[in-house]
């Protein structure tokens, strides 16, 4: 039985506020939903992630794997990027690969 998109779009707009956006906010960045419809995602990124040369790789390999990962509905996850003139940096420590990310533990904070 499939959900309503209303449902999944909602379950996505959660793991964005609650997951992603700490996670680039670190380094200047922002990421922002734009669109669900028949399992494709579309957001954009802003501020430092906009333009930035990480972003494919924190799109591909972070952000798509991450909501995949939770939201099954979700094919795929594409990005525009908004305007920026900020300069993108990496903090000592923010840049955690993302296979060493503990999805159990995202788990228990996305089901409280």
């Amino acid at each position: 039985m499939s959900r309503p998109d209303e449902e999944i779009i909602t379950e996505i707009k959660e793991l964005i506020e609650s997951h992603v956006k700490p996670g680039v906010a670190g380094h200047g960045g922002n990421i922002e939903f734009l669109s669900y419809n028949n399992g494709h995602l579309l957001i954009e990124l802003q501020g430092a992630c906009s333009g930035c040369a990480g972003s494919q790789m924190t799109l591909k390999l972070g952000v798509e794997n991450m909501i995949k990962h939770f939201v099954p509905e979700v094919q795929s996850v594409d990005a525009e990027h908004g305007f920026s003139n900020v300069d993108p940096f990496y903090s000592p420590g923010m840049m955690q690969p993302w296979n060493t990310v503990d999805f159990d533990e995202i788990v228990d904070d996305f089901d409280n």
